[in-house]
């Protein structure tokens, strides 16, 4: 049988967000994972955008990464749009918040919020998402992750970031309906890129965050922005970076066991920067992980307080 063709996972240094090498470095990555979906292609850019805090919110996509993603394909010809469906609130209050919106105002960009919802069956029995309309109406998905720790999943990258494409209501209840039940949770995440437009991934971790995830951790300085046309591969990736195995991460695991293209490390080559050009020495990730269903009460006060965060 004919070995696999690698996939490429892009890494380059970026000392921090203001360095004016930030738009070259984000462009370089792109070129080198040959992410071209155009002139004239819809591309949606789909940051984390967790919630409406002050500007700089650490657990979200840094506002300066997302601008020099969309010049890049302003650059192509293409149409973009930048959208997410964060756990709190809506997607253009959260921009405007943590100062999104203000990086993108003389950009001819489109901030969306992830609305009408559209129910997509999964391949497990009863299996159901409701996908926003605005994820699936683009020719092209950027997925533009923040790296972060996350007590329910350890890790979060690239794969877990497609779980906001789900509108933000639904959110809560698929943690009840298929948390801790025979990895239901972790093969709808994987499922997602399924029913989704064709994507790329494009990872923040200029300042990654460690410890306590995915809201209140410390930050990690590890000055990374790594790309891929696999979110698989990239998570992969960084996994290795960290010293993970699959057994230590949910989601990766259920990859694993599902075979699929990227989830080795043999599958993957660095066509730029090699791995251990950077130190993750210090990067802690939770110990013993949070159950992921959310009981009748957990789901109730999550959904007061996703209405709590739209209305003010």
């Amino acid at each position: 049988m004919k070995p696999p063709t690698p996939i490429p996972v892009a890494l380059a240094r970026c000392r921090d967000y203001h360095s004016p090498a930030l738009d070259e470095t984000v462009r370089l990555l792109l070129n080198t994972i040959s992410c071209r979906p155009g002139r004239g292609a819809r591309v949606l850019i789909k940051p984390n955008l967790l919630a409406p805090k002050p500007p700089d919110f650490l657990p979200c996509t840094h506002p300066l990464v997302v601008r020099a993603a969309c010049q890049f394909f302003l650059e192509a010809g293409a149409r973009v749009s930048v959208g997410d469906s964060p756990s709190f609130g809506h997607g253009i209050k959260v921009s405007q918040k943590i100062g999104l919106q203000q990086a993108l105002a003389d950009l001819p960009v489109t901030l969306v919020n992830f609305d009408r919802p559209k129910l997509v069956r999964l391949s497990f029995p009863g299996g159901a998402v409701l996908l926003s309309h605005q994820a699936l109406t683009h020719d092209f998905i950027l997925n533009l992750p923040k790296l972060k720790t996350h007590r329910m999943v350890r890790l979060t990258g690239a794969v877990k970031n497609y779980f906001g494409c789900v509108t933000s209501v639904a959110k809560g209840f698929l943690h009840f309906l298929y948390g801790d039940r025979s990895c239901r949770f972790e093969k709808m995440i994987i499922e997602l890129q399924q029913h989704l437009p064709p994507s790329m991934s494009l990872l923040d971790a200029v300042v990654a965050m460690h410890g306590r995830g995915p809201v209140d951790g410390e930050p990690y300085h590890l000055g990374l922005l790594a790309a891929s046309p696999s979110a698989f591969a990239l998570d992969t990736a960084i996994y290795q970076l960290l010293g993970l195995q699959p057994a230590d991460v949910p989601l990766w695991q259920e990859s694993v066991r599902q075979e699929l293209a990227g989830v080795r490390p043999e599958e993957i080559y660095f066509p730029l920067e090699p791995l251990d050009s950077f130190d993750a020495g210090e990067f802690r990730v939770p110990g013993r992980l949070q159950s992921l269903n959310f009981h009748p009460w957990r789901l109730t006060k999550s959904a007061f307080k996703r209405a709590w965060a739209a209305f003010t």
